[in-house]
Parts: structure tokens; C-alpha cells; sequence
């Protein structure tokens, strides 16, 4: 991964595990040691199923960027169906607190997309990559 994609990457997982932590306490006050897991689970769903997202939405940019704009569009829906996959499938658990891990599985995935936008935003992209071949253009103008 470029040094670029790896500082958005942190610049988003690093907010979305501080919430996820702070989620966790207050999940641990309110409904005791089994809503800290709940949280603490879906904190790690959340920073699993989106940093996945953001390899491999990277490496379609990389490869095929006329399929980007598709490809974040249809990774993005397909990372909220998966989700609320995840959500149904733990929705009568016994193992943590199903609405500690509901509720911070939302706060989480949405504090990571507040994050990586703020981080693209505030990122400096080169739009067109230069190539460096070594040689000097020529000059095509007139010479005064």
C-alpha cells in the first residue's frame, strides 16, 4: 500500500477504535461485561469490514480507474448490506449484549466515514501522476 492509502487508513481507524473504546466503556457501565464485548466486537467488525473496504477500493484505483466511481459506490453498499447482515445474524446472542453491539456498530461505521472523508479531504492527491522519463521537453514556442 503507498504511504498515502496507509496514513488514510490510519487516519480513520485510530478515531473509529477511540469511539469504539469510549463505546465500550459506557456499554460496560450500562449493561455490564457482556455490552463492553458487544462494543468491543462490533468496534472490530466495523474496523475489519472498512479497512478491507478501503485495500480494495485502493487497489481498483490502482489497477482499473475507469471502474473507481462504480466500484466505491458498489463497495460502500455492499459494506452497509454486510453489516446489517452481521447485525441480524447476532441479533438474539447470548455471548455480549446485542444492543450495545447494534448501537456501536452504527456509531462506529459512522465515526469511520466521518473520518476517512475528513482524511481524504485534508489529504493532498495528485489527480494526473507525473512521469519522470529524464529527458527535457523540447521547446515548441518562440524563442526571443
Amino acid at each position: 500500500m503507498p504511504s498515502n492509502d496507509v496514513r488514510i487508513l490510519l487516519k480513520a481507524a485510530v478515531p473509529t477504535a477511540a469511539v469504539g473504546a469510549i463505546a465500550a466503556v459506557v456499554s460496560g457501565v450500562v449493561a455490564g461485561g457482556k455490552g463492553a464485548i458487544g462494543a468491543i466486537v462490533a468496534t472490530l467488525v466495523v474496523v475489519l469490514f472498512m479497512g478491507i473496504g478501503l485495500y480494495v477500493l485502493q487497489r481498483t484505483a490502482k489497477s482499473l480507474p475507469h471502474l473507481f466511481q462504480a466500484m466505491g459506490l458498489m463497495l460502500y453498499a455492499a459494506q452497509i448490506l454486510l453489516l446489517f447482515i452481521f447485525m441480524a445474524a447476532f441479533k438474539n446472542t447470548t455471548l455480549f449484549n446485542p444492543k450495545a453491539f447494534a448501537i456501536t456498530l452504527v456509531v462506529s461505521t459512522l465515526a469511520w466515514i466521518a473520518a476517512q472523508t475528513r482524511a481524504h479531504m485534508k489529504s493532498k492527491i495528485l489527480y494526473v501522476e507525473p512521469e519522470s522519463t529524464g529527458e527535457k521537453p523540447e521547446k515548441t514556442g518562440r524563442s526571443s
